[in-house]
């Protein structure tokens, strides 16, 4: 089983990205996935330069993928895409049915976890235009995945969210700048002042979700640390780690040595408000089983 490193949700400034990925190159990650999925106005890096991030990345070893946005809104946002599409020199990550459009019949691609993939017919389809490797959508159980496992197509390969706040939402209003009181076209990159999102809580002072841009997350990070076995059962081939603003690093050694046999390390100090992971149990997504 490999481990991946998923797309920067956050919006981090260009030289925290560059020092990043730095570090990156020496983890024992298997693949990256790079580019921006939340927000287009989010321009500290352009696809210049996240294309040289992966020429680098590629140089040490990973395999590179470069990741499209997720909810386009302008003609500038079809032109990026269209760029990340034909690169030529990296896989891309489908986040979309434009870059699905884009990408099928040309080449192997991966379909990400926002593309409405829950049944065999869906994979078969994937398949049929290129898909190499899936990620199913987050709130897929594990009795559901186990049942696609059994009926996907020869060839692609199944890699599961195991790490991080769920991406649950997209809107095209955005949150942050709403909780500035500001216009979302005036939103002056509000989103950089809060580097792993914005807690939302209930009036009980209940985490709830967290606000990052036009993206609504869980409160709590999902962590399929514990379920490292069951995953090896069910063929999983690869687990995706999501960026965090610190202990990235740690986390990934603590994944890394759960899949050569070691005990799960302990990384309740990562996450105050507890760890989720009721929608990989078939429970509300906010909830945790202790294994």
């Amino acid at each position: 089983m490999r481990l991946a490193l998923g797309p920067i949700l956050y919006f981090w400034p260009a030289q925290a990205v560059r020092s990043f990925y730095e570090e990156v190159a020496a983890w024992p990650v298997d693949i990256v996935y790079l580019g921006e999925t939340v927000c287009a106005k989010r321009r500290a890096l352009r696809p210049d330069d996240w294309l040289a991030l992966a020429d680098r990345l590629a140089a040490a070893g990973k395999e590179t993928v470069l990741s499209t946005q997720t909810l386009l809104e302008s003609e500038a946002d079809l032109r990026t895409l269209e760029r990340i599409c034909n690169n030529g020199r990296h896989l891309v990550e489908a986040n979309d049915a434009a870059a699905l459009h884009l990408l099928g019949g040309r080449g192997p691609f991966v379909s990400g976890p926002h593309i409405n993939a829950y049944n065999a017919a869906t994979l078969q389809w994937l398949a049929g235009l290129g898909a190499r490797r899936w990620i199913p959508p987050l709130e897929l159980s594990r009795d559901a995945v186990a049942d696609l496992q059994h009926a996907r197509p020869a060839g692609i390969e199944t890699e599961v969210f195991a790490y991080g706040r769920l991406p649950l939402a997209f809107s095209a209003r955005c949150f942050t700048a709403r909780a500035a009181n500001v216009a979302k076209d005036r939103c002056e990159m509000r989103c950089e002042a809060h580097p792993e999102g914005l807690m939302l809580h209930t009036r009980e002072g209940q985490p709830l979700f967290a606000v990052n841009g036009i993206q609504l997350q869980s409160a709590t990070p999902c962590n399929l640390l514990p379920e490292i076995d069951a995953l090896k059962r069910l063929d999983v081939d690869v687990l995706r780690i999501s960026p965090q603003p610190q202990d990235t690093g740690r986390i990934v050694t603590a994944f890394r040595a759960a899949l050569d046999g070691a005990a799960p390390p302990d990384l309740r100090d990562l996450a105050p408000d507890g760890f989720n992971n009721g929608y990989w149990h078939g429970r509300a997504g906010m909830d945790w089983e202790a294994p």
